[in-house]
């Protein structure tokens, strides 16, 4: 079984979010389960030296770009047993960002898109499953059946798009995808290519991947409805027997309280004792007053309105009379710092706030709080909270997404559960699970000791997940394609050429690296999120 992992970050090389954490964890995952799983990725300028160094030149081409040809270098690397494919072009990827300032995305992305199955004839790797990842991947899918599948080498390959946040969609003018992918007019309609207007490279991968995943179960349901769907609730539900949610992993060797080199003091299941170190380390490192009968609460998220952050805005003063520790760490809208700049004033000694990416603070606040706070308006799968249950920190949440398939609720009739929970999306009922969660640390400890416990215990490796995937491969494999483009068209401009240079394609002389041109023409439209949700209403403070 061969699998190309097809995503534009992963860790070590390059994150941004959560989509890194993910290429970087489950294909080790598959490799020591006996598949041939490679992955390829943008060589962005970002990426540090010491893996360039390591990465060796195995192709060199161009990459046809409707009326542009662009050079393409095909770098590998080998990292844990798995190889790693960078495709390179400094025009479109060595920029002071990732994503979204050129105002040139769809051009960047269709690019990769291109590159992606153009590089498989030059390196000889002709995978079973072609796996994509979120909408800077979402070309793959139907310009493989549209463009390709004609060729021999092609013909054979099945695709996977899996939807880590249905709000990034990378949506474009038709104008300019047309201009750089080639495609006809009778392509741009609702049942394929066009969204409102507009081109949408998630969308398009919807519609022409064989399989459709999503990274929880909860989350896979939760967008074929209106108020979590984005404007495509309607198509998922149309391939909802090709719709699947698997939950994501964590790294349980990263995030291992027993040997986290962060972290104040080791601790583990069997021996949590120094937990309270840990938190007493936090609270001088934060300025905090170091007492450790005061509940402390931990928030690691990006500061977005996705995360929730608006109802704890309606609610600080109350939480505060709790009288709790409040710790947050992450950058995002000025909005929600000047939030948290404003607690930390007027409640000095209970709120301290970091804005920056810190890593090794993250694993401190993770160890350290005895709570961990995601209130999200929605979330895809979510990581946090299952890293906080790794070190002892009892999560509360809403139930949502991965929130929801991770995160029990504790029941004082049967025992049973590992955090708090709230249903509505509501400051108040959020504000009562804070309570709640605060009444049972400081009256049954014994109750608390165990639900430490049974969160650290949990597996929530990417063991499971990985299983899940390889099932899904192997019935792609042996089922063929399964699903056909909405309907018999093909572009006529470039099938049947497109088709006689990827059949010849590998025996082309290498090309020539491109020379800088000049700056982007301003897309009509940028990549960003779709519109807002119809039912995503303020939250009440009531």
């Amino acid at each position: 079984m061969k699998v190309l992992y097809a995503a534009s970050e992963c860790v070590p090389f390059i994150k941004t979010g959560g989509l890194a954490d993910v290429a970087g964890a489950l294909p080790p995952q598959l490799k020591a389960r006996g598949i041939d799983v490679r992955v390829v990725l943008p060589l962005y300028g970002q990426i540090e030296e010491r893996w360039r160094d390591q990465m060796k030149l195995e192709a060199e081409f161009e990459v046809e770009l409707g009326w542009r040809r662009q050079y393409c270098g095909v770098h590998s690397l080998e990292h844990q047993g798995v190889t790693f494919y960078f495709l390179d072009n400094e025009f479109y990827f060595k920029r002071p960002y990732v994503y979204g300032l050129g105002g040139d995305e769809y051009e960047r992305y269709g690019f990769f898109c291109r590159a992606i199955l153009d590089f498989l004839t030059r390196v000889d790797f002709q995978p079973d499953v072609l796996h994509c990842n979120d909408w800077q991947t979402g070309m793959v899918p139907p310009l493989l059946k549209l463009q390709y599948a004609q060729a021999p080498f092609y013909a054979n390959i099945t695709t996977v798009i899996t939807i880590h946040n249905l709000q990034y969609q990378g949506v474009f003018t038709i104008k300019d995808v047309q201009d750089t992918l080639g495609l006809d007019d009778d392509l741009f309609t609702a049942d394929k290519l066009e969204c409102y207007g507009c081109a949408n490279y998630l969308k398009s991968g919807m519609v022409y991947a064989d399989e459709i995943t999503t990274v929880s179960p909860s989350y896979a349901e939760e967008i074929q409805t209106a108020y979590y769907g984005e404007r495509l609730d309607g198509l998922l539900r149309a391939r909802h027997e090709r719709l699947k949610g698997i939950l994501n992993g964590i790294d349980i060797k990263e995030y291992d309280p027993a040997g986290d080199p962060l972290i104040y003091t080791p601790y583990s299941a069997a021996a949590p004792a120094a937990k309270a170190d840990n938190k007493a380390g936090l609270q001088r490192e934060m300025g905090l007053a170091v007492d450790p009968s005061v509940p402390l609460v931990g928030i690691v998220t990006r500061l977005s309105h996705q995360k929730g952050l608006d109802l704890i805005d309606y609610v600080i003063r109350e939480l505060m009379d709790e009288g709790i520790q409040l710790v947050v760490l992450g950058m995002g809208d000025a909005k929600y710092t000047d939030l948290f700049s404003w607690a930390e004033g007027a409640f000095p000694g209970q709120v301290a706030a970091r804005f920056a990416m810190d890593n090794r603070l993250a694993h401190r606040i993770y160890a350290g709080a005895d709570m961990f706070l995601m209130p999200s308006l929605f979330e895809p799968c979510g990581l946090s909270q299952m890293i906080s249950l790794r070190y002892g920190t009892i999560p509360i949440v809403r139930e949502t997404g991965g929130l929801r398939d991770t995160v029990l609720s504790y029941n004082r009739f049967t025992g049973e559960g590992n955090g708090f929970s709230f249903f509505n999306y509501n400051a108040h009922d959020m504000l009562h699970s804070v309570r709640r969660a605060v009444r049972y640390y400081r009256d049954e400890p014994e109750t608390w000791r165990q639900m430490m416990r049974r969160g650290m215990e949990a597996d929530f490796s990417w063991s499971h997940s990985a299983g899940e995937y390889i099932a899904m491969y192997q019935e792609l494999r042996e089922t063929g394609r399964r699903a056909a483009p909405p309907a018999a068209i093909r572009p006529k401009r470039a099938t049947a050429k497109r088709a006689e240079q990827v059949s010849g394609g590998a025996g082309a002389a290498p090309a020539k690296k491109a020379q800088p041109k000049a700056a982007p023409k301003k897309a009509e439209s940028k990549a960003a999120p779709a519109a807002k949700k119809p039912g995503a209403k303020k939250p009440k403070a009531d």
